[in-house]
């Protein structure tokens, strides 16, 4: 028997027709949580709620939970309670086709097990805001159901046979899975035995291993190995950057070649996949829509056949079968067994991978690529900025069924602002803190989410009603989820035009500080997620702000790089504080000049602001002329900083100035030559401001070190980044200075990498 849930069945089996994502924000889940047990709650005895039912069919084992079942022996039926906000009318007849299909499957399982010749099904839609119910109540028969039951699983069945005999060749294939090379390199073995005892374990593993070991290879060797052995059903490589993406999916390639049994899919944003971005993705607006799952299974089959879905690849399967390559690779996410994307495919609110996991429950690894860099990306995911100008100044001229909810929303813009204009008068500051989400917009949001619904229907290519869309929705899914881990700020920017009158733009920010609280399930719900980084000191501290399980192994793989790669300073005589930062222009430009002319080369200097870079530049140029300068600037174009490290890679020597953390400051690489020093003109700690301490606050409510939390460790990750741009290959030579008198503390120096050995 093959076990399938009934919303897979159906949403493979009984989907027809047209894409219809329509522009109608979707409720948030606490709402439809909220607005089942509504509906719920307003049935009578004997109703139960969430009904499990199950069942065979065709080879199929069947099960599900119907939202209710009202067991009363003269009038039972069964419901199906689907949430939605604005007007009913907007719920396409291809969703409620599936609705329908659903509930049909449950009708036909309850007839099956109880010997019933008939059942009532009740599909109720439910309007979240106004919680007003539209019900249909339709009388099948046993027989109808049962027909309609054997054709989705008939249909379903071919395809979970090949399904089934793929997942075993591919099992077959991965027991004898070897390394493609006749050695590891040096940690490299290490770092592969790690991910495949976590994975033996089902144990999340925080990975420290260090550049040049071949980490993307060295992890997916024994993640793909583990698969059969620890009947692992998929496996994510998740980046940061697209550079993962690709080094991920050549890894893919050297491991599964000459004869891959694996199906490897590549996922991107829409916006790097669209062909028709001015677009809705509905069948009346764009013709990759119309008629979109009339051609899917044609298409499914051809990439099925496939076993590398990169980009090229889904193009053109999309191509040959006229539809949209976009939702043609959010479809093969169910069939394919490795999938190489971005971080926010499986950790953001509506991340796809994760959502397939929990409605197939499939056991699945997730391995992070630069996972330094998940906490910022994280912090990004569930914050939002609600900007006065964007709202209601950005549309010169609004459409006529925008004018009076926009009209409305400036008038709660005022009220919410209210309490704030005396403080404002007195103390003119940029930012106030709140203890809470204002609710005076609420109601406003929530008419113009409407009245934009209703005209994107009409005016599907409209990019700046569409972004109005998405704000206002996505500030009220994260105020519903407004907690201790963020924190909601007013940004003012006013002017006083007179003692009673005060304009100027505002905006209402809801900043998340701790992302724990929102992915501790996306790692408790993985057989065992896997994050891997060349700086991950201390393990805590990811540990606790990602919200991973307490029993997370870390593990710190051994550099093949050793000591007498780099000339190490710790340059204590200078510091680099805001307060001293004129003073230590001169002697940190003759530092790099006289280090310059005793061995020409190729420099990076790496300071912590940009009006820092200008300064200490400018000195540099002042004292030593003859030496070309390559120099970050703010907002650079790709080509621009394509240009800057085609400058550092050229023969003709020179000294590069940039800002640290910044676009140079890690993902480069210059080895050899290229780069034969690097100097740290800074500890990397975030400037003091009212936003950093209230992080810091809050990191010490809940994890007891603020500060490290906040300034410290950030920093110094910033820092071993820059400094790690020297050494990239067992080859690389060359200095690494780090200049600040702080360097010289114990504590610091302890989270420098082991292999320096600085004593």
């Amino acid at each position: 028997m093959i076990p399938v849930a009934v919303r897979s069945l159906c949403e493979f089996a009984a989907r027809s027709g047209s894409l219809e994502f329509r522009y109608t924000p979707a409720p948030t889940p606490i709402q439809g949580i909220i607005g089942h047990q509504t509906v719920q709650g307003r049935r009578p005895d004997p109703y139960v709620s969430e009904y499990l039912l199950t069942g065979e069919c065709e080879g199929l084992l069947l099960s599900g939970r119907v939202d209710g079942y009202y067991a009363h022996q003269q009038q039972p039926f069964l419901e199906e309670i689907k949430t939605h906000r604005g007007k009913v009318s907007r719920i396409g007849p291809g969703k409620r086709a599936l609705h329908w299909a659903q509930l049909k499957v449950y009708g036909a399982l309850l007839c099956q097990r109880d010997g019933r010749d008939s059942i009532t099904l009740r599909l109720t839609y439910f309007e979240v805001r106004s919680e007003e119910e539209t019900r249909e109540d339709i009388d099948y028969s046993a027989e109808e159901l049962q027909q309609f039951l054997q054709s989705v699983c008939r249909r379903y069945r071919r395809w979970a046979e090949k399904e089934a005999n793929h997942r075993r060749r591919r099992d077959r294939v991965l027991m004898d899975l070897q390394f493609p090379f006749a050695e590891f390199r040096h940690g490299q073995r290490d770092l592969s035995e790690a991910v495949y005892k976590s994975a033996a374990r089902g144990q999340a593993l925080l990975l420290q291993a260090p550049t040049g070991i071949g980490k993307t290879l060295g992890v997916l060797f024994p993640a793909l190995s583990a698969m059969p052995r620890r009947e692992i059903d998929r496996v994510f490589f998740l980046t940061c950057r697209n550079t993962g993406r690709e080094l991920a999916l050549d890894g893919l390639r050297q491991l599964l070649s000459p004869q891959p049994e694996l199906r490897v899919l590549e996922l991107t944003a829409r916006e790097q996949s669209c062909d028709h971005p001015n677009a809705a993705c509905h069948g009346e607006s764009c013709p990759l829509a119309e008629g979109f799952f009339d051609r899917l299974d044609a298409a499914r089959e051809e990439a099925a056949k496939t076993a590398f879905l990169d980009q090229a690849a889904l193009q053109r399967i999309a191509k040959n079968h006229q539809i949209c390559r976009y939702f043609l690779a959010l479809e093969m996410a169910r069939w394919c067994d490795v999938v190489v994307g971005d971080v926010n495919h499986y950790f953001d609110q509506h991340a796809l991978l994760y959502a397939l996991s929990q409605q197939n429950g499939w056991q699945v690894m997730p391995v992070v690529d630069e996972a330094h860099n998940l906490i910022d990306r994280a912090r990004d995911m569930y914050s939002i900025v609600l900007s006065e100008a964007e709202m209601l100044h950005s549309l010169s001229k609004p459409p006529a069924t925008l004018r009076r909810p926009l009209s409305k929303l400036a008038e709660a813009w005022q009220t919410m602002l209210a309490p704030y204009r005396e403080l404002i008068r007195s103390d003119n500051p940029r930012y106030i803190y709140l203890d809470e989400v204002p609710n005076q917009l609420n109601d406003a949001l929530y008419s113009l989410i409407a009245a934009i619904t209703d005209y994107l229907s009409d005016h599907p290519g409209d990019a700046r009603i569409q972004q109005l869309l998405f704000t206002a929705s996505g500030f009220l899914r994260l105020a519903e989820r407004f907690g201790d881990h963020s924190q909601c700020v007013l940004d003012c920017e006013w002017q006083t035009l007179d003692t009673t009158l005060i304009t100027g733009s505002t905006a209402i920010r809801i900043d998340n500080l701790i992302p724990a609280d929102h992915l501790q399930d996306r790692f408790v719900d993985a057989h065992n997620p896997v994050l891997f980084s060349a700086t991950l000191t201390p393990p805590h501290f990811y540990r606790d702000l990602l919200g991973m399980p307490h029993n997370t192994a870390c593990e710190d793989i051994d550099s093949p790089f050793h000591r007498e790669q780099i000339e190490l300073n710790l340059v204590s005589q200078i510091s680099t504080r805001y307060e001293h930062r004129s003073t230590s222009l001169t002697p940190i430009c003759d530092r790099v000049g006289s280090r310059f002319q005793q061995r020409p080369g190729n420099y990076l200097v790496y300071v912590s602001s940009f009006s820092y870079l200008q300064d200490m530049a400018a000195r540099f140029a002042e004292r030593f002329p003859d030496i070309e300068l390559v120099l970050q600037h703010p907002a650079m174009s790709p080509r621009q900083r394509s240009d800057f490290i085609d400058a550092l890679r050229s023969p003709r020597p020179s000294v590069g100035f940039a800002v640290l953390g910044g676009v140079f400051g890690e993902g480069i690489d210059l080895p050899g030559e290229q780069l034969i020093g690097v100097f740290v003109a800074t500890l990397g700690l975030p400037p003091y401001s009212d936003s950093n301490e209230v992080l810091r606050q809050r990191l010490e409510q809940r994890f007891g070190d603020g500060y490290a939390y906040t300034y410290l460790y950030p920093g110094l990750r910033k820092v071993i980044q820059a400094a790690g741009r020297l050494i990239r290959t067992p080859q690389d030579r060359g200095l690494i200075e780090l200049i600040d008198n702080r360097y010289q503390n114990p504590a610091i120096r302890a989270l420098l990498p082991k292999w320096w050995d600085q004593n």
